[in-house]
């Protein structure tokens, strides 16, 4: 199967609202009002345009991911990393490889951006594959009511995280 990653544009915002909306409707996990988080994140911030891509198989968006700013925050520094999330591909290109590519994308853009670190909140048994891994292991916690076994993260700088700790923002 042939797909193209690309930036997402102004013009792809209704599409992507529509996928995220029904790719979520599908999972166990979803709060049903991810559509609305992603044009919130848009609208913060923390907002980077040069990290929230689509996949898309002639000119359908089968594919979204963003990547957004935020704070690891210690007793004397601010470290700024990015958020995974969401991510989502649509039912029937699901188990094709796709959100892999995307992530895969998106992680090497932001290392390639200066980024040091990505959190995500997600499967461990899923997100592991990509280097992510318990939050807990570099010392950190987060803000809010989220098991910390599915608050992870990855350092795309070895060594970025290290073990001091911190809190990370993972709204």
């Amino acid at each position: 199967m042939l797909f193209i990653i690309d930036n997402e544009k102004e013009n792809d915002y209704r599409e992507i609202y529509n996928l995220v909306k029904i790719a979520f409707q599908s999972s166990n996990d979803a709060d049903g009002d991810e559509q609305d988080y992603v044009n919130n994140l848009r609208l913060s911030p923390n907002y980077i345009p040069e990290l929230a891509f689509t996949v898309k198989v002639g000119s359908e968006i089968i594919g979204h991911i963003m990547l957004t700013k935020t704070l690891l925050t210690r007793k004397n520094e601010e470290l700024e990393a990015l958020l995974l999330s969401p991510v989502c591909v649509k039912l029937e290109y699901r188990k094709k490889g796709v959100a892999s590519e995307l992530i895969k994308h998106s992680l090497n853009v932001a290392k390639d951006k200066g980024f040091k670190a990505v959190f995500l909140v997600g499967n461990p048994q899923y997100y592991n594959r990509f280097g992510f891994t318990s939050i807990t292991n570099f010392g950190v916690s987060n803000i809010g009511d989220i098991p910390l076994q599915y608050t992870m993260a990855v350092e795309l700088v070895p060594g970025s995280l290290g073990t001091k700790g911190g809190i990370v923002s993972i709204c």
